[in-house]
């Protein structure tokens, strides 16, 4: 763990689904175990990914949903947890909030569980009346 040598990137291919499910199983409880396929469908559909590294080792991601105007859904905001505490997720998250492809969104959510008191310190607030969940059943695998 070298942090003077840590990069902020917004190279979507730079980030393998492989290396973001081994950030997601060391990092993130809410992600253990996504399949390799899935985590590559995640990555195709999102505007912008934003990526932090030592090096070539994948060590904090952020990704967003949008449709550029109205609403945007930040997902997946992790960093190793030999790496946290030292502002790489406020960094993470600023830099995909001052994206292009968010910057003039009205409304930006995400889904926390534990989280709360960090995203409210960058400006986030509780919404807890304007939510409503659907779980779908999951698709059928071959």
């Amino acid at each position: 763990m070298t942090s003077s040598a840590l990069e902020l990137s917004e190279c979507r291919e730079r980030v393998l689904p492989r290396q973001l499910q081994a950030l997601l199983n060391r990092g993130a409880f809410w992600a253990q175990n996504r399949s390799l396929e899935d985590l590559a469908v995640a990555l195709a559909h999102s505007e912008p990914i934003v990526s932090l590294w030592d090096g070539e080792t994948l060590v904090g991601f952020g990704r967003a949903t949008s449709d550029g105007v109205y609403r945007a859904v930040l997902w997946d905001i992790v960093v190793d947890p030999d790496y946290q505490g030292r502002g790489w997720g406020r960094k993470l998250v600023t830099k995909l909030l001052e994206h292009p492809r968010l910057r003039r969104v009205e409304r930006i959510y995400l889904m926390t569980t534990y989280q709360q008191s960090f995203y409210e310190r960058l400006g986030f607030s509780p919404d807890t009346g304007t939510t409503t969940l659907y779980l779908s059943p999951p698709p059928p695998r071959p």
